[in-house]
């Protein structure tokens, strides 16, 4: 047996960021997030996001590479969502996302931050958030192929 202790800040946000989760959707979608990934051995440890966004705090097992998480949670988060909301028929996730590493010791600054989204989108754009998080954690992007 291996034993891995692998955290991910997941962010990703609905295709062209508009504005397709409103509250009534999220109060369902996040804990339908969280239901995808343990279902696939992963724990969502915190979920929070905006009607543009989502945050996901996961735990990934040894066997999941983060590609795969993120395929099964989006693609299945999607599909449930064309199937149980007709009127939320235009929903769609952007195809890229951000994961970036968080150690244990920054668990609990990383929860809070997730659970803070609507103070702190007061202050700042999702695509300016995006671009603090690449360039925190050292991430190299091109501007021009960031938002396709």
């Amino acid at each position: 047996m291996s034993y891995v202790c692998s955290y991910l800040h997941c962010v990703f946000s609905t295709k062209e960021r508009r504005p397709l989760i409103p509250p009534g959707l999220r109060e369902r979608l996040w804990p339908f997030l969280g239901g995808i990934a343990r279902q696939n051995q992963m724990k969502a440890v915190e979920i929070g996001g905006m009607p543009d966004h989502v945050h996901i705090l996961l735990s990934l097992p040894a066997t999941l590479s983060i590609a795969k998480a993120l395929q099964l949670i989006k693609g299945g988060s999607s599909k449930w969502v064309h199937d149980t909301f007709p009127q939320h028929r235009l929903f769609r996730w952007q195809v890229k996302y951000g994961a970036f590493g968080v150690s244990v010791s920054q668990l609990d600054k990383t929860i809070q931050y997730i659970k803070s989204q609507e103070m702190h989108h007061r202050k700042m754009t999702f695509q300016e958030e995006f671009v603090a998080l690449l360039k925190k954690h050292r991430i190299e992007y091109d501007e021009r192929y960031l938002w396709d």
